[in-house]
């Protein structure tokens, strides 16, 4: 009997991007599962395109131009869902569009309303984020991503009409989700709310951490330092003074990040395949960005010529430099971490930053510096992502540009990096550091570097011989100023007091001759 056959169908499916995978063709790859036949055809959909026909999982909320794009960008195994923000952005894109189209008559109010709810439940709830499947680097200027979007919306508004996802003739993915759009258009406003959405976790991230770099400034007020430049001993500071200027260099990148994303609020939304305005009305590019703010919150407008805004990345270049710089001053901030907490007892050693985890898997005992060396390795990823996104800016070519999903595949990365290494880095690593105030001050009047403040009393060449004799003789260079008999005890102590060595203080001694 035909009911006892073994016969087999293969039904093409993806993995989720929450599935463990050991490499990145299992996220990126349609998966293949084997069941009866007769089965099969109850668990697919047959949908076409140009390229002919295919089948997908009955329920998938993707369709065939998804799946042609999973089996041709096996790239990286990070799907496009992978960036909620950007899931957002799109959603809130479609949604705009669908709103505009219907002002201008060209949407039916049930289509419209239909893709109104389905973009709203895709903006603000992350399980759709599992349909966005398509690899976040692909050819075709992300054609594959807005395809998906498209597909996906469809089929979310599909359900709420009753019908099944695929019913297209009801509501098509192209005709009316896509509806006086392109991807040309449709992309890269996504992409730029996308990138004003994850800015806002990194500027607070940043302002948390300058907050707990400001808090360790004022407890390190009075811990006696010293200062140090190409890793020689300089002039004596406070602990707090080297923290506060930590505080200072990470509140200049929150202004610098604020100013350059406020780019990001101009788009080319309506220009469509080059800017031009080809299959739009006339007033349709005005009432979708005017629709887009008013859903996104976000004070969004209409580039002032579309042919240069579809084709032009500038933007992108200059925000993934203030990235870079934001991954520079961390990565020497946390040099600088890792070399004060240096030792314990064989390095500098004046700070005591948090034990988090057993560092030696044959030294027992022995702790590392883990966190900031964890920030260091995120920076060097986003100064590499920043050369990146300069060759594909670049890398365009006449009317448009083919490389912007690996400059959002960058740009947003790095993003959801620094964010997650400066929370890392406030919560298991500032807030926990420790001074080691004996070992400061020991290492202060044991070093030739005093001899700096005294120079403006003694003279440079006094000065420079009582620094030669500490080194040579491995003596203070109290001791020999006493010795030799050039100041006072009682003077030598004002000269080398707290505020006098690490502020601006007025000269005392003879004035300089000449």
């Amino acid at each position: 009997m035909a009911e006892s056959k073994v016969e087999t169908a293969h039904i093409a499916g993806v993995a989720s991007p929450q599935s463990e995978s050991s490499g990145p063709s299992e996220l990126a790859v349609a998966t293949v599962r084997t069941v009866p036949i007769d089965k099969a055809k109850a668990q697919s959909r047959t949908e076409h395109d140009l390229l002919g026909e295919d089948d997908v999982p009955a329920n998938a909320l993707w369709g065939i131009h998804t799946k042609r794009a999973v089996m041709n960008f096996p790239i990286t195994g990070v799907p496009v869902g992978h960036f909620p923000e950007f899931v957002r952005a799109l959603a809130l894109v479609k949604q705009a569009a669908a709103r505009a189209n219907r002002r201008l008559g060209y949407l039916s109010p049930e289509k419209a309303d239909a893709i109104e709810a389905a973009c709203t439940q895709v903006a603000t709830d992350r399980v759709y984020a599992e349909s966005f499947i398509v690899d976040a680097i692909q050819g075709g200027a992300g054609t594959s991503t807005n395809m998906n979007a498209n597909e996906v919306i469809a089929n979310v508004a599909l359900r709420l009409l009753g019908r099944k996802p695929g019913d297209y003739h009801a509501l098509h993915p192209n005709d009316d989700v896509n509806m006086a759009q392109s991807t040309n258009d449709a992309y890269p406003t996504a992409l730029r709310l996308a990138v004003i959405f994850a800015t806002q976790p990194l500027v607070r991230a940043l302002g948390d951490l300058a907050y707990a770099l400001k808090g360790k400034a004022v407890e390190f007020a009075d811990v006696l330092k010293m200062g140090r430049t190409q890793l020689q001993d300089a002039v004596p500071m406070t602990l707090g003074q080297e923290f506060d200027a930590f505080h200072v260099t990470v509140k200049e990148d929150v202004a610098r990040l604020n100013e350059i994303v406020s780019l990001f609020r101009e788009v080319n939304l309506g220009a469509t395949a080059i800017g031009t305005g080809i299959n739009a009305d006339p007033r349709y590019a005005a009432l979708a960005v005017e629709e887009l703010s008013r859903l996104s919150g976000q004070p969004m407008v209409l580039a002032s010529n579309l042919i240069e805004a579809t084709s032009d990345l500038g933007a992108f270049v200059l925000f993934s430099g203030v990235l870079k710089r934001v991954a520079v001053k961390l990565s020497k901030i946390c040099n600088d971490l890792r070399l004060l907490s240096s030792g314990p007892r064989t390095g500098i050693g004046e700070i005591r930053l948090p034990a988090v985890q057993a560092g030696s898997s044959i030294m027992p005992g022995k702790v590392n510096p883990v966190i900031p060396e964890v920030v260091n390795q995120v920076a060097f990823l986003v100064i590499g992502h920043d050369l990146t996104v300069t060759m594909c800016a670049e890398g365009g070519q006449l009317q448009l540009n083919a490389f912007e999903p690996t400059i959002g595949y960058c740009v947003l990365s790095s993003l959801r990096m620094l964010t997650a290494a400066i929370d890392t880095l406030t919560k298991r690593c500032v807030e926990g550091i420790e001074a080691d105030r004996e070992r400061c001050r020991s290492l202060v009047q044991g070093s030739i570097g005093l001899i700096t403040a005294l120079a403006p009393t003694l003279g440079y060449e006094a000065s420079s011989r009582i620094a030669r004799r500490a080194l040579k003789e491995k003596r203070s260079v109290a001791d020999l100023v006493l010795e030799e008999k050039l100041l006072t005890e009682e003077q030598l102590n004002q000269l080398l007091e707290l505020e006098a060595m690490t502020r601006p203080a007025r000269r005392q001694g003879p004035a300089p001759k000449g």
